[in-house]
């Protein structure tokens, strides 16, 4: 009997042994800690060289350096591999590319990448690079990700233990850049993935602030606003369902929409609410770049590993999605380019596009789930935000709400995630700008935009805006204090001189020019200071100011 045993203990091990796929190094920290620890800038990179020098699949480069000069490593994998964007073209695959650690104390998705690569590369997922190239950025705000401290994420509850600060070196929130893109990173991402790599999709995973819905994960799509609906359509109507329903099929986890309840409204909550379109969010900026993006928010208060669990099933069912669907994701993308560029050529002068925008009710979601609350009176109190009445309850009572352990199915929940319009502009043929404004010039280019400069006179017919009210916070945003102005385009014939910078808006990035230039705009360069030196130069506090770039129809 002892015999036996000794032999089938033998055996186990063998067998243990025989299906063994991974060396020790490539182990995550938080598998290795029991999930108390979070992988440090040294682990990653680590971890980077490890599978770079077991696999012939992998290329890795640097996005760029941050503040404190640490590389921000990129690993791109290919079966065969490629080292270049034009070897990637060449492949005709499509490059997709997901981010971790936007915000150094949401950490799964620094770790979830890390566990898709030792899958990908040496697992069972290797199927996944056959109809695509996949860029993964695990660690993209390296600064910050070694400044651990106990409160930084007080609603992942101690799970892992210590996590890193929100803000990068320079003090600004990565996710909140992609317009003004003042910091290093930004500019990185900008220059050395999108207008270098040119992914089809950007997937930035996160984790949530706290609010209690009864979902492992929710998500949200790009919201395009002014730019053109095709992307947004894939995003909404194809790939979020079908990745939702395989998620819950194979893995057993819920994963729905993004937004949060307003409990004031009573319960149960009758709507959710998303937030915000602005393309200072990196995800919201694809659709502005003819692209998908996508936003993961794994639930804060389930333990670590729970929430890699979570993120590891959307991020795999988004690239099994992509495997199977990139070419068509490519040409959904390449035909909204067309479109935008196409409109510009046709219908310049004749059509307005959306400047700003309000939130609106899009649909209901026929089953939502949600934690319970439980509704309490306090007699003798004052304090209750919930009258009796709205309650159900006695006259005189105040109400409060108090969460529940149980995670409960509502139905009929309406959806506020649309956008609607509330100012529109008129689309141009291009805008003119100054030669002393060339810092605006040089900001679009960073963008991506194409800009040239005048060789000779040209005269140009279209419109002005006179800025009559000029508003600016007296609250600090982002080290800003936000600009909002308010006056009236007027048609008007004008003479621009050799030297100064001419935007033909048809060209790939016509939407996210357009919106970035636009006085009106509730993100554009104005918002973020841009042009607030010259309006004070100008008078504005003792008169409207007109806005110096100029939108033409007609050049001659």
């Amino acid at each position: 009997m002892k015999r036996l045993l000794l032999f089938t203990f033998a055996l186990s091990l063998f067998v243990i042994h025989a299906n063994a796929q991974y060396t020790q190094d490539l182990i995550t920290t938080p598998e290795k800690t029991q999930y108390t620890q979070t992988s440090m800038y040294a682990d990653v990179v680590d971890f980077i060289k490890t599978v770079e020098a077991n696999s012939d699949l992998v290329h890795v480069e640097s996005m760029g350096k941050s503040l404190e000069g640490k590389d921000i490593p990129v690993v791109v994998m290919a079966d065969p591999k490629v080292s270049s964007p034009k070897e990637a073209k060449v492949s005709g695959k499509p490059v997709m590319y997901i981010q971790g650690n936007i915000h150094s104390g949401e950490v799964e998705g620094k770790e979830v990448l890390q566990v898709m690569m030792r899958e990908i590369l040496f697992g069972d997922k290797k199927h996944l690079l056959d109809n695509q190239i996949i860029i993964f950025a695990p660690i993209y705000n390296t600064d910050s990700n070694d400044k651990l401290d106990v409160e930084v994420r007080r609603s992942q509850e101690g799970s892992p233990e210590k996590t890193g600060v929100r803000a990068n070196s320079q003090g600004w929130d990565l996710n909140r850049d992609g317009i003004k893109m003042e910091t290093l990173e930004t500019n990185a991402l900008v220059t050395n993935i999108l207008m270098k790599w040119d992914p089809e999709i950007l997937v930035d995973l996160h984790t949530t602030n706290g609010t209690w819905h009864g979902y492992s994960l929710t998500w949200a799509p790009s919201y395009h606003t002014s730019g053109e609906k095709g992307p947004y359509d894939m995003t909404w109507d194809k790939l979020l369902p079908e990745v939702t329903k395989n998620v819950e099929e194979k893995y057993d986890v819920f994963i729905g929409p993004y937004g949060y309840q307003n409990l004031r409204d009573g319960w149960p909550v009758t709507a959710i609410y998303t937030y915000n379109h602005h393309p200072r969010y990196i995800v919201n900026q694809m659709g502005l770049r003819n692209k998908i993006g996508i936003l993961s928010e794994a639930f804060a208060h389930e333990r670590l590993y729970q929430r890699m669990n979570s993120t590891h099933a959307f991020v795999t069912e988004i690239l099994e999605f992509t495997n199977k669907h990139g070419k068509e994701i490519a040409a959904v993308n390449d035909k909204a380019e067309r479109d935008a560029i196409n409109l510009v050529k046709t219908q310049a002068g004749k059509v307005k596009k959306g400047v700003r925008f309000e939130m609106v009710y899009l649909e209901d979601i026929p089953n939502y789930r949600s934690y319970e609350y439980i509704p309490y009176i306090e007699t003798d109190s004052s304090t209750g935000y919930l009258s009796a009445e709205d309650m159900g309850y006695a006259s005189g009572s105040d109400v409060k709400l108090v969460r529940g352990q149980k995670i409960v199915t509502l139905h009929g929940i309406k959806n506020y995630s649309g956008f609607k319009a509330t100012v529109e502009s008129t689309l141009p043929r291009g805008y003119l700008i100054p030669a002393e404004l060339s810092y605006i010039a040089e900001h679009l280019e960073k963008q991506g935009a194409v800009v040239k400069k005048l060789t000779k006179t040209v005269h140009a017919t279209g419109e002005a805006f006179e800025v009559t009210e000029f508003n600016k916070s007296r609250r600090q945003f982002e080290k800003h204090n936000m600009v909002s102005v308010e006056g009236e385009y007027a048609p008007v014939s004008k003479t621009f001189e050799a030297g100064d910078y001419w935007v033909d808006l048809a060209q790939p990035l016509a939407n996210l020019i357009f919106y970035t230039l636009e006085p009106q705009s509730d993100d554009g360069l104005v918002v973020w200071n841009f042009f607030d030196e010259y309006f004070e130069e100008n008078g504005i506090d003792n008169g409207s100011v007109e806005y110096p770039v100029f939108k033409y129809f007609e050049l001659k």
